[in-house]
Order: structure tokens, then sequence, then C-alpha cells
């Protein structure tokens, strides 16, 4: 190994120049260039193992792993079955959401059944951590806790210990004493996650970390560091709501379109096997502007409140507001309104939310929202007993939407009598419930009409 070189790399972006600059080329921030010194390469590259020569690919070995299973049901169905030894997981969200009580919790389900678990905690103290495990009634007698943040301590006692799963929280805490910068620099968040990643793959244990995420959404440092990994997953929900969501954006062993759903409670959180009478446990029937819409999460199908509330506006320009939805989609739906179904829409103020702090993102809205709005607006509650799902064109069309079958039995399994979708959704090969009745609408003009009946 050489001694390190000097180099210019952007605290934003992790964009890496040969000198300093003023503005990043690649973020177009100012002065978010630092001098840091370049970590060597190893020796054997990412996987130590490895010989270094070309294989026929017809000629490689494979054997197929037996996943370790979480005992956390949701959690293991985003993984696609659960944990496969030798990956690398990587999870991201927001402060306060509940990530240390998650790792705790797959602590617990892992050295339960499996065994023995590695603990690095670099923001808590060992009392900390018990503290925890004692709220969330969790004293197995193999997890070990170990606050620490010097990546050669940590790896000195990976080696020591030979754990089968490895968690680290947080790996912006974790730092090398031979680079410059400090924890939580895009040098040493790199370097660090590409040592702990060799050390997974080299001696096949399972290492889960977790990553910090920007005001954005996005994962604090270098995108590299999602690269590096197996798997990436998604916690979302918000910190005054009970309810919380676990996406997979990437996953090498298995599926991206699952997600696992959980409650978070005085004992951790809570897989929902039933997330839809989750949503619907407080509606109250027969209010104008409500309606009841399912959505896809991954391969599963929610239904979920959606309310929207029509008032005269008090200034010349009306307020548009939405919560679990799109601005720019409710604006959309609003202009379609006006113009396809003449509602007025001009001097009112709307507004719009998704019970239980659902975020939707999927076209399939757009009926139920327009349904709502109308509702509101002539201050007339829906057909009771009825869902609606499918996207509205700037026409005024209803088009279908994907997985309609899902969508329709869930709504049936629920009690729900009526259905209005589009006619394309009809046209589909898969069976329909026979103790649901479907409204097939061309129009967003004879939606209106046909749900207010």
């Amino acid at each position: 190994m050489g001694k390190p070189k000097s180099r210019f790399v952007c605290q934003e972006c992790g964009a890496i120049a040969v000198k300093w600059q003023g503005k990043c080329p690649d973020c177009g921030n100012w002065n978010t260039f630092i001098e840091e010194l370049a970590a060597p390469l190893p020796a054997k590259g990412l996987f130590p193992a490895a010989r270094g020569e070309p294989e026929l690919l017809k000629e490689i070995e494979t054997s197929l792993e037996t996943r370790m299973l979480t005992h956390i049901e949701e959690f293991d169905r985003v993984l696609g079955g659960g944990l496969v030894p030798g990956s690398v997981v990587l999870v991201g969200g927001p402060p306060g959401i509940g990530k240390s009580t998650l790792l705790l919790q797959l602590a617990h389900g892992v050295s339960t059944k499996t065994g023995t678990v590695l603990y690095v905690t670099g923001e808590e103290s060992s009392a900390q951590v018990k503290l925890r495990s004692v709220r969330l009634q969790i004293a197995p007698d193999n997890i070990y806790i170990l606050p620490e943040v010097n990546l050669e301590s940590i790896a000195a006692q990976i080696e020591a210990i030979k754990p089968v799963l490895v968690l680290v929280d947080s790996i912006q805490t974790i730092y090398r004493p031979e680079l410059d910068g400090a924890p939580g620099s895009v040098t040493q968040v790199r370097e660090c996650a590409a040592a702990l990643v060799r050390i997974a793959k080299s001696i096949g244990i399972t290492l889960v970390i977790v990553g910090h995420v920007t005001k954005d959404g996005m994962l604090a440092g270098p995108r590299v560091l999602e690269h590096l990994v197996d798997t990436v997953l998604s916690f979302e929900g918000e910190g005054i709501q009970n309810f919380r969501i676990i996406k997979s954006v990437k996953n090498r062993f298995g599926s991206t379109n699952e997600v696992g759903i959980f409650e978070m409670g005085s004992l951790g959180l809570r897989g929902l096997k039933n997330p839809s009478a989750y949503f619907l446990a407080q509606r109250s029937r027969a209010v104008a502007g409500s309606i009841i819409i399912p959505v896809m999460e991954g391969t599963r199908a929610i239904l979920v409140e959606l309310q929207a509330l029509v008032a005269k506006a008090n200034y010349a320009v009306p307020t548009r507001r939405a919560k679990g939805i799109d601005i720019n989609r409710l604006a959309l739906v609003i202009a379609v309104l006006e113009k396809r179904a003449s509602l007025g829409l001009g001097a009112s103020d709307v507004f719009v939310n998704v019970v239980g702090g659902m975020e939707i993102d999927e076209p399939a809205v757009d009926l139920g929202l327009a349904l709502a709005i109308a509702s509101s607006l002539k201050n007339k509650p829906l057909r009771p007993g009825l869902v609606a799902f499918g996207e509205v064109g700037l026409g005024g069309e209803i088009r279908g939407a994907s997985h309609s079958d899902r969508r329709i039995i869930e709504a049936e399994r629920l009690g729900f009598k009526e259905c209005l979708l589009s006619p394309h959704n009809l046209n589909a090969d898969s069976p329909m419930p026979s103790s649901i009745k479907l409204h097939a609408v061309e129009l967003i003009r004879g939606g209106i009409e046909k749900a207010l009946e």
C-alpha cells in the first residue's frame, strides 16, 4: 500500500476533485469541498476470497442459501423470506422513526432461534440500549452490545465473537483513524461501509447497517453507499403517528414490490396483518367528502379513507392543501372537475387528507379524489358501501388501474358492496368477486352522478 493521496470531496454529494473548487459542478452547492486523504485500495478488492481470474459462467458453482428468519413476519416479507447469510442490508429513515427499536427486535428474533448477535451502537451507551430492551421485554442471553465507533475495534470484536448477525447503528458514527475527516463525512462513511461489507462477505456473516436520511428523504452520504450493499430498505412514517412502512428500494435476493406495515406500540413494532381494518377502524359513515379507495402498496391492496373539504375562500386566491397526496395531482383533478364536470371550484378552498398518515403516489387515486371533492362541494354523502379507483385523464375519461382484481377482492373482504371503476378493468382476464356490484364509468361526470345517487 502506498501513502494515501490528498483530494477534495464535496460534503453534499460526494463529488471528488483534484483541487479545491468554490462551486460543486455536480450538486451546484457553494463552499462544500474539503481536503481529505484518499483511502488506499484493499489488496484483494471487495471480495477477498476471489481468485482474480475470469471463470466461465456455466462452470461457476452456486448453492441455495438457507435464509435466516428474523421472526418478524412483515420484515421477512420485505426481504423476500428472511436474511441471506453473507448479505448486507442498509436501513434508512428519519430520526425518531424507530430504527433502533427495529434493530433490537431483529437482534431478539435472530438470537432466539439462530445464534449470536453483535449490536454495535455508536449513538447510545450500553445502559441506554439496556433500558430499551427492558421496555421491549427483550432479554436473550446471546446478544452482545458494543458501544464503539472505531472501525478497527469493531472488526476485532467481530473476529473474536463470530456472530451470525452484526447490527451497526449507525454508519455515520463509525470512523477509520487513518483517514482525515470527522465521522459522518463522505470519505469516512464510504470507506467504513466498504470495509464492513468486505468483512461480512469474507467471513459470511449478515450485516445490517442503519443510515440517516436528509431532509429530502435521501440517504445521507455518498450514493455509492447504496451500490455497496445488497438490500436497501426505506423506513417511513410520521413520528406522531403509530403507523410505519418499510419499503424495499433495492434487493438482490428478492422483489422490490413488497412492503412491511407496522404499528408502533409500547412493546415496539408490531406487524399489521390486516392494515385495511386498521385504517378504517375510526371511520365515520355518511359524511360528505369521505370515500374509501383501494390502493396498492407493493403487491398488497389496502383500503384507505380519503377526505376532502371544500369551503368558501376568504381571499382572492383560493387555498389548495393536500396531506398524503401530491399537491400537483390535486390541482390536476380540480382543473378537470371545473372543465369537464362543470363544478365551480374557482372561489373555494380545497383541503384533502389521507386518514392515518399514509402517502399515496399512484394515479388510481384520481377517481376517488374527484368524488370526494364533488361530495364535499355538494354537501352530499356518497353511496354507502362504495369504493372507487381509476385514473382521471385531462379529457375527463376514466382510465384503468393495475391489479384491479386484488383491489376488488380486498374491498369485498371488508364488506363493501359497490365499486366504481373504469370499463377497461371489466375486460380484464382476472376473475372478479360476484358479491360486489361493479359500476363501469367512462367519464368523470357520469361517475359523480352515479356515486351521488
